[in-house]
């Protein structure tokens, strides 16, 4: 399967032993589409259809979200104690 082409249907994956723990072996086709490698992380959610595996974290985006409108909102103060 290439990048150009939407994956469908199921992928099956591999439930093996790493250790004392279980994983899952990901195909490489998988791996391109969510753009990741060895040693990345993914976020696993549970979603109203099943589970979600990506590699963005929704909680980290929506803090930043929140820090960002704080900063717009006293970007005065804060441009004062970035001169002291």
């Amino acid at each position: 399967m290439s990048m150009t082409r939407r994956m469908t249907g199921m992928n099956k994956l591999k439930v093996i032993t790493v250790g004392n723990s279980v994983g899952v072996v990901l195909p490489k086709e998988v791996l391109e589409r969510l753009r990741v490698s060895k040693g990345d992380v993914l976020y696993l959610s549970e979603t109203t259809t099943g589970v979600e595996l990506t590699p963005y974290n929704s909680e980290f985006a929506a803090q930043m979200d929140v820090a960002e409108r704080v900063m717009h909102q006293h970007r005065d103060a804060l441009r004062r104690l970035a001169q002291k």
